[in-house]
C-alpha cells in the first residue's frame, strides 16, 4: 500500500471527475455506435487505467468486464513495453489473455503527459459479429476457438496517429457486416478522444502529481474498505461445487466447477483446484472471467455501495489448474464466458452461504442465455445479425422474493429486453409475444423470480439460429431448503408444431425459414427457505397473478383453496403436515471411493440401494439434491449400489463439507426432474 497524503475534498473532486469522464465516454458510445448490441443492449464498458494496468475509474458498466479488462491491459503492456507512443491505438479480444469472448473487442488509447505515458482510456464493446462458423459468432456446439471468430492479440491499429490499413482490412474482411463493425470501432475511438480532452483539462487544473496522488489514495482506500469487510468474516475454508452443461456430440457430459474459499484475516483466496480440465466445448473461459464472478459475488454481498477499481481486487487471490474450464488454454473454445462467470457466482454463493447465511440469495438464473439470428433481408437489401439475452429470475432472499425477468447482478446495466420498435424496424423479425414464464421461479418461503417467455417470428427469407446457454438441464438451486428454479428452454415452431432441440440450451446454426417462430424461455431464480413455510396468502396472490399454477400451489407449497379461491386453512395445514412427513431423509456414511463419473466431464455420483430408489421414486441416472446443515444443496446423479443399505447415503469429505454434515447425521433428498439430451448421459 502507498502512503499518499491528499486533501479529502480535492480527492473526491478529482476522483469523481475521472468517473465523470467515463460516464461521458459511455454517452458518446451510445450516441455513435452502429450495433444494437451496444446502443440497445448496453453490452459495453468504459474505464481508465494507469500504466501499471490498474483500473482507476469505472462507471455503470458491465461487471463481467471489470476484472478481465485490467488483465487485458496488463497483457498489452507486456507485449508493447517501451514501444507505446503518442497516437498509438491498441486493439485486442484474445480470450486467453484476459478476454471474455471474441465478440468483446477492447480498444486502448494511450495518453501522454510531458512525454510520459499517463493514463489509458479503454473501451470493451460487444461487436455483434466477429466471424466464425455462425452469424453473431455464438456457437453453442463449437469445439475450437477457431470456430468462434477472429482472435486478435494485442496489436497496434494506429501507429503514431496513422491507421494501419492492412490490419484494418484484414479484420473487417473476416467479419460479417464490416460497415457496422467499422462504425462501432469509430464510436469507441471517438469516446477515447473525448476522454483525452477531459483529462487534459483536469491536468491543466490540478497538475500531474496531484492527480496521480489522488488515484493512488483512491485505490488504497478502496482496498482498505473491502479488507475491513472481509476481516469481519470468520476465518476458515468453505467448499462448494456446481456444473456446466457440456455436450460431447449429442451426449450430455457435465463438467465440474469446484471451489475452496479460504478466509484468512482480511484476505480471500478462491481456489478452483479440482475443477474439470478444459473440454472441446463452450464451457471454458479464462481465470480473469472466473475471477470476475468471484469479485461480483464478494462485492455485491459484502460491499455493494463501495467503489469498483483495482484497489478492491487486491484482497482477492485466485488459483486454478491450467488448461481447466476456469483457466482455458489454446485451442479450446472460450465463448461461454458468461456461463463460466455466472457459475463462479453460483459456487461463491454456495460457499458464502456457509459464512454469512442470512446475506445471500437463492441461485440466480445462472446463464447469460445469448440468442442469435443471422441472415439476409431482401426488403432492406442488407445482412443482419440479431442478438438478445432474455433475462431470467433472481434468487429469493431473506427479506423478499426474487426479481423476475431482471438481469442478474453480474450483468450490470445490460438491458434484458431488446426494444421491439428498434428490433422490428431494423430486422425482418416480429416479437410475437413476451410474457413472464409461469411456474419458473424456485419455490420457497421467499419465491425465486420468474424467467420470461419470448417468441420471435422470422418474417422473410431464411436465417440461422444459435444459442449458447446453460442451466437447461441442471437447474438453479435454492437456499435454506428453497426449491430449484425451472431450467431455461429453447424450441422452434413451424406450422403450429413446436420442436425441442436435442442438445438443450446449446444450438449452432439451426436453419429457420419465413414463418418459423423461435421460442426462448429463460430460467428462474432459486427459492429461499422452506416452501411449506410460505404464507398461504402469498401463494394465493402468486396464483391469482399468474406467477404459479394451481398445481404448483398444491404440489410445491401445500396450499389448498375453497371454491371461491380462498385459502382453505384446515386442509392446507393437514396437507403441509403430510408433505413434511413424506420427505425422505438418508443417513450419511463416509465414503471416499466413488465421488465422480463422466467421460471428458466430471459429475458427482451417489450410490443408493434399490429400496431407497423406490421410496424416492427415482431411477439410476436421475439428478437429485441433498440438503444438509448448510444452506446450499449438493447435486448428485444416482448410481445403483447393490451393497448399500437402504436409506444410507455414502458421501466423500468434500461433499460432507458442502453440506456441513458428519457421518451418521441425516440429509434430506429431493429428486430434480428435467429435460434430457438426445444422446443421453455420458458414462
Amino acid at each position: 500500500m502507498n502512503t499518499c497524503q491528499v486533501n479529502p475534498i480535492t480527492l473526491e473532486v478529482v476522483c469523481e471527475s475521472l468517473r465523470a469522464i467515463v460516464k461521458e465516454m459511455r454517452a458518446s458510445i451510445i450516441r455513435a455506435s452502429f450495433s444494437s448490441a451496444i446502443y440497445e443492449l448496453d453490452d459495453f464498458s468504459c474505464a481508465l487505467f494507469n500504466p501499471q494496468a490498474d483500473m482507476v475509474a469505472q462507471s455503470d458498466d458491465h461487471p463481467g468486464h471489470v476484472m478481465p479488462m485490467p488483465w487485458s491491459v496488463k497483457c498489452a503492456m507486456e507485449d508493447f513495453q517501451g514501444d507505446i507512443f503518442p497516437g498509438d491505438v491498441l486493439l485486442l479480444n484474445d480470450a486467453y489473455r484476459g478476454g471474455t469472448h471474441l465478440n468483446d473487442v477492447t480498444l486502448l488509447y494511450p495518453i501522454f503527459n510531458d512525454g510520459e505515458l499517463f493514463i489509458f482510456p479503454a473501451v470493451r464493446a460487444h461487436w455483434a459479429d466477429v466471424g466464425g462458423m455462425t452469424p453473431g459468432s455464438y456457437s453453442g456446439l463449437a469445439t475450437s476457438i477457431y470456430q468462434e471468430g477472429v482472435r486478435i492479440p494485442p496489436i497496434k491499429l494506429y501507429e503514431r496517429g496513422k491507421v494501419n490499413e492492412g490490419v484494418m482490412r484484414l479484420l473487417l474482411s473476416n467479419m460479417r457486416l464490416p460497415d457496422e463493425r467499422y462504425g462501432d470501432l469509430n464510436a469507441s475511438l471517438g469516446a477515447c478522444r473525448v476522454a483525452e480532452q477531459r483529462i487534459e483539462k483536469i491536468l491543466g487544473k490540478y497538475g500531474r502529481t496531484l492527480v496521480l496522488d489522488c488515484i493512488c489514495e483512491n485505490l488504497d482506500r478502496s482496498e482498505r474498505r473491502i479488507r475491513a469487510r472481509i476481516q469481519d468474516l470468520p476465518d476458515g475454508e468453505y467448499c462448494y461445487e456446481d456444473y456446466l452443461e457440456y455436450y460431447d456430440g449429442d451426449v450430455l457430459d457435465p463438467v465440474l466447477m469446484r471451489l475452496r474459499l479460504k478466509v484468512s484475516g482480511d484476505q480471500l483466496t478462491a481456489d478452483f483446484d479440482g475443477s474439470s480440465p478444459q473440454v472441446p466445448g463452450v464451457v471454458n473461459s479464462s481465470l480473469a472471467v472466473a475471477g470476475a464472478g468471484v469479485f461480483v459475488a464478494v462485492k455485491s454481498t459484502l460491499d455493494p455501495q463501495g467503489p469498483v477499481n483495482s484497489g478492491a481486487f487486491r484482497a482477492i487471490a485466485l488459483n486454478a489448474p491450467e488448461a481447466s474450464i476456469v483457466d482455458v488454454r489454446n485451442d479450446a473454445p472460450a465463448g461461454a464466458h458468461g456461463e463460466v462467470r455466472k457459475r463462479a457466482v453460483s459456487v461463491m454463493l454456495g460457499a458464502l452461504a456457509q459464512v454469512i447465511p442470512e446475506a445471500v440469495s437463492g441461485d440466480l438464473s445462472g446463464t447469460s442465455f445469448p440468442n442469435s439470428i443471422g441472415g439476409y433481408s431482401k426488403s432492406r437489401d442488407r445482412s443482419y445479425v440479431y442478438i438478445e439475452v432474455p433475462a431470467g429470475g433472481n434468487g429469493g432472499f431473506l427479506e423478499a422474493d426474487g426479481s423476475s425477468a431482471f438481469v442478474n447482478v453480474d450483468f450490470g446495466s445490460i438491458r434484458s429486453i431488446h426494444n421491439v420498435e428498434s428490433l422490428e424496424s431494423d430486422m425482418p423479425l416480429q416479437v410475437r409475444s413476451c410474457v413472464l414464464r409461469e411456474d419458473s421461479g424456485g419455490e420457497g418461503e421467499r419465491r425465486g423470480g420468474l424467467g420470461m417467455r419470448r417468441e420471435l417470428r422470422l418474417c422473410e427469407g431464411e436465417a440461422l439460429y444459435s444459442v449458447l446457454g446453460d442451466r437447461a438441464v441442471i437447474p438453479p438451486f435454492g437456499m435454506h431448503g428453497g426449491g430449484p428454479a425451472k431450467q431455461l428452454s429453447v424450441s422452434w415452431e413451424r406450422d403450429q408444431t413446436v420442436k425441442l432441440f436435442g442438445t438443450p440450451g446449446k444450438v449452432t446454426g439451426h436453419p429457420i425459414q419465413k414463418g418459423d417462430v423461435v421460442i426462448m424461455e429463460s430460467a428462474g431464480g432459486g427459492g429461499y427457505g422452506d416452501p411449506l413455510n410460505r404464507d398461504p396468502e402469498d401463494v394465493r396472490n402468486d396464483m391469482l397473478s399468474g406467477y404459479i399454477t394451481q398445481h404448483r400451489a398444491e404440489a410445491g407449497y401445500g396450499v389448498l383453496f375453497t371454491g371461491e379461491w380462498e385459502v382453505d386453512d384446515a386442509r392446507t395445514s393437514a396437507l403441509r403436515l403430510d408433505m413434511l412427513g413424506r420427505r425422505l431423509r438418508l443417513t450419511v456414511k463416509a465414503d471416499e471411493t466413488y465421488p465422480y463419473i463422466g467421460n471428458r466431464g466430471k459429475r458427482r455420483a451417489v450410490r443408493l440401494s434399490e429400496g431407497t430408489l423406490t421410496r424416492l421414486g427415482a431411477r439410476v441416472g436421475d439428478l437429485i439434491e441433498l440438503i444438509g446443515n448448510h444452506p446450499a444443496p449438493l447435486r448428485c446423479w444416482i448410481e445403483f449400489g447393490g451393497e448399500i443399505e437402504q436409506d444410507i447415503c455414502p458421501i466423500d469429505e468434500f461433499g460432507r463439507s458442502v453440506l456441513g454434515v458428519e457421518p451418521a447425521e441425516t440429509v434430506w433428498v429431493r429428486s430434480l426432474p428435467g429435460p434430457s439430451a438426445a444422446g443421453g448421459m455420458a458414462v
